[in-house]
């Protein structure tokens, strides 16, 4: 009976002494510990998965799913996040939208499977879009592997 009370004693004393400790923990660290904002995951630009520092499909996944949204890039992504080359062809383009391959703005835009060509420093995928009444159209959006930011950086309507 001795024994039991004694490991019954120890047991409380140790978790006790761990409870305390981890108490004198959190004080230590003070106010400002507590005030920190929580440490949150690198920008996806920082993580590199990719041992040559390309662009994944994932990541041009990502890019062009934003890039396009659900009805189309807006000003700031047609300005900051289209290559030169197609910024000059679609200045050149009259009579639709070259980065919609359309002449008015789609009901809903998904992205397809990404496809990566390393040889070839380019990733593409189908942009298909949804307009009234059902009908769909696909073109192909094309991305730098190694462009820095990332932009796109071609289309092809398909005409």
């Amino acid at each position: 009976m001795l024994r039991t009370a004694s490991r019954k004693t120890a047991a409380v004393a140790a978790a006790g002494a761990a409870a305390l400790g981890l108490t004198l923990t959190l004080a230590a660290s003070g106010p400002a510990a507590a005030a920190a904002p929580p440490r949150t995951a690198p920008a996806a630009d920082a993580v590199r998965t990719d041992p040559n520092g390309r662009h994944t499909a994932a990541e041009i996944h990502r890019f062009l799913t934003s890039f396009y949204g659900q009805h189309g890039p807006g000003a700031w992504a047609r300005e900051h996040q289209v290559s030169d080359y197609l910024k000059d062809r679609a200045a050149h383009t009259e009579g639709y939208d070259l980065l919609l391959c359309a002449q008015n703005t789609p009901r809903e835009i998904t992205i397809g499977k990404v496809t990566t060509a390393q040889s070839a420093d380019v990733g593409w995928a189908t942009v298909t879009t949804l307009w009234d009444g059902g009908y769909r159209s696909s073109f192909t959006a094309y991305v730098g592997l190694e462009s820095r930011p990332i932009v796109l950086q071609d289309v092809d309507c398909g005409q």
